[in-house]
């Protein structure tokens, strides 16, 4: 029987990872074409310190309380009439909106897909970034076998998944990364795993997959006569100068520039979960919170040299 009320994560201000707190509110009655799931597992996502912190006010706004959690892994509750059934295991993206760091949550259906056989929670909440790199690698780069792709941030949320499908892909895979997340990097299936702080000389690429969304310029430079780079982000102390430099050069012919934020349906998570069943993409889980922890996972995010996913588990 699904209780009236539910734990969640919230914040009424913005700060420090402090102002995350463990709150209750009632279980959500899902609407027409939405499904009410069971919260098992949620990663943390690269961009939810920056949201939490304020630095992304322009695009977040002063209303508070906020929610955290972008993806999720649980299973079904109420089907709402979708293709789904009580007990199905699911993973995938509340979207936009955020608030999946909380017990239950109603989800559209056309947002969930069944979980990959096999996979538990806490490791299927690790891989919907997944569907991220098949958007930039597939259909937005274009990404052919024996091209060279260079990947920043190679051990992080985003990155690990971006080497091992370069890799099932069939490019050459660079990954820049801190030292001590190398040989993660090179166990992920990297040709080349190298300290993004002393990268020397690294030739040209076809395809440049960035995480990091700073200086950009320099990394263009790198692209060969028809390269590509795709990033995921933009330099949060540059804003307009970032996002600028994106627009100048996103319909250039060669050595564009684009700027990609997912929200992927449940056919690129039917797609992710083929690449997990192949035994091409792995997860990759660095460390797990309990939800009343959710302020010490963005502080382990916060202090770099993540290898992978944090993931907070709700049990």
């Amino acid at each position: 029987m699904t209780p009236d009320a539910m734990r969640l994560v919230t914040y009424d201000r913005y700060g420090p990872a402090d102002v995350l707190a463990v709150t209750t509110a009632p279980v959500p009655r899902p609407r027409p074409g939405e499904v009410l799931v069971r919260v098992r597992a949620v990663s943390v996502d690269g961009g939810e310190p920056a949201l939490r912190a304020g630095r992304l006010l322009p695009f977040s706004g002063r209303r508070f309380p906020k929610r955290l959690g972008i993806d999720l892994a649980g299973e079904v509750i109420d089907p709402g009439g979708s293709r789904f059934a009580p007990g199905d295991r699911v993973w995938g993206l509340v979207g936009r909106r955020m608030g999946s760091l909380a017990e239950y949550v109603a989800v559209r259906s056309g947002n969930l897909d069944h979980v990959s056989a096999g996979l538990d929670p806490v490791p299927a909440a690790a891989l919907p970034a997944g569907t991220t790199a098949i958007t930039a690698l597939r259909d937005l780069a274009a990404l052919a076998p024996g091209e060279r792709l260079l990947v920043r941030g190679a051990a992080g949320g985003v990155g690990y998944v971006v080497v091992q499908l370069g890799k099932a892909m069939g490019a050459h895979v660079t990954g820049l990364a801190g030292a001590a997340t190398l040989d993660l990097v090179k166990d992920l299936g990297a040709d080349e795993a190298i300290d993004y702080r002393a990268p020397g000389d690294l030739g040209r690429f076809e395809v440049v997959l960035d995480t990091a969304g700073t200086d950009l310029p320099s990394f263009r430079r790198l692209l060969t006569r028809d390269g590509r780079m795709v990033t995921i982000t933009f330099d949060l102390d540059h804003r307009a100068r970032s996002l600028g430099f994106v627009a100048a050069h996103a319909l250039h012919r060669r050595r564009w520039v684009r700027f990609f934020s997912g929200n992927p349906g449940a056919s690129l998570f039917a797609e992710l979960g083929r690449w997990v069943t192949a035994g091409k993409i792995r997860p990759q889980v660095d460390r797990v919170f309990p939800l009343e922890e959710a302020a010490a996972a963005h502080r382990a995010l916060e202090a770099g040299g993540v290898r992978g996913k944090i993931v907070i588990r709700l049990d």
